[in-house]
């Protein structure tokens, strides 16, 4: 067994973490960090943890030494605790945007804020199992992606690392609301949100720079929140290259992932879920790839679907876990998702 502790404890990625990390037959969690409900019962916030832990929320100061931190605060806090939990922790596991680029100049333009720690952003493993497995198995410092670049990524990786598509891509995601967080503002009352499909990032959403470095081409990134409280599908527009048919498509994703544990190929010509779908596949750590090729035009659509809490964040940071830890991939994670739900 190891000892880990979760660093904000309360938020959704934070009690997906717990959710997971409670149930993993070699873990022990040993501290929940909360700075709104120290010394409050974990499933006071977390319901559906009633029964599987008794854990209260502490503060970081109550954090002692441990084998594995997980740290999911707000976006730019981390880089500022950082120095603290790499003295207390042997391995690091970053579920925020703060080591998620390697340039802290791009850092810079996509987070409007100077990078508190520069000399640290070379030495994070990007947490992507599907292109950094064995970097992933002895790093002690892992950045895991955001929702919408790991869908993005993994929809495009086989096409881009083959060279048959143009390096240009343009990204259309949609997310459900569990994206903005447990604290979001007004614009994520139900009142607003309810029936609204609003589009809050046309251009510059710092997705797309994680796409771009992960991927090596030029993407662009449009965001919409839609209504729904879990899930992210990305539709990845791309040209292929002269003589780049359908075949070679199928072929490109079935060689990549026929032996991934937690990426599915799903492109069929008829059915109800013929192309991935992020509905059936909440609570699992499983992302669906599919596409649609027009040979005419060379007009390639790539799909991809993920629950955003899971394989777009605790998840993957859990399968980064099992990898740096030698265990079975799918260690805590064997959870299938629901239909009808």
């Amino acid at each position: 067994m190891i000892r880990v502790a979760v660093v904000g404890a309360a938020g959704y990625i934070g009690g997906e973490l717990l959710r997971l990390l409670v149930g993993h037959p070699e873990v022990e969690v040993v501290g929940a960090v909360s700075s709104r409900f120290p010394g409050k019962r974990v499933d006071g916030v977390h319901p559906n943890l009633r029964s599987a832990t008794d854990l209260l929320f502490c503060t970081a100061d109550e954090v002692e030494d441990c084998d594995a931190v997980f740290l999911a605060t707000p976006h730019r806090a981390a880089m500022t605790q950082m120095d603290r939990w790499i003295g207390r922790a042997k391995q690091v596991f970053d579920l925020t945007g703060d080591f998620r680029l390697d340039d802290p100049e791009v850092f810079e333009r996509y987070y409007g804020v100077e990078h508190a720690a520069p000399h640290l952003l070379g030495d994070f493993v990007p947490g992507i199992p599907e292109l950094h497995r064995d970097r992933l198995g002895s790093a002690d410092l892992v950045s895991v992606p955001g929702c919408m670049a790991v869908a993005g990524v993994l929809a495009l990786y086989p096409l881009v690392a083959r060279g048959l598509v143009e390096p240009k891509v343009q990204i259309d995601a949609r997310t459900g609301s569990s994206g903005s967080g447990a604290t979001a503002g007004q614009a994520n009352l139900h009142a607003e949100r309810s029936g609204a499909m609003r589009v809050f990032a046309p251009t510059g959403h710092r997705h797309e720079a994680e796409i771009a470095r992960h991927l090596g081409v030029e993407a662009a990134m449009t965001a919409t929140g839609v209504e729904a409280v879990r899930g992210v599908q990305t539709l990845c527009h791309a040209t292929l290259r002269p003589g780049v048919d359908e075949a070679a498509v199928r072929r490109a994703f079935r060689e990549q992932y026929q032996d991934e544990p937690f990426v599915r190929l799903v492109a069929h010509k008829r059915g109800t879920f013929r192309y991935p779908e992020p509905k059936i596949l909440l609570g699992s750590n499983f992302c669906d790839v599919g596409y649609a090729v027009d040979e005419e035009t060379g007009r390639l659509v790539t799909i991809a679907a993920l629950d955003n809490l899971v394989k777009g964040g605790a998840g993957n940071a859990v399968q980064c876990l099992n990898i740096r830890m030698g265990w079975p991939e799918n260690l805590g994670l064997s959870f299938t998702g629901l239909h009808p739900a």
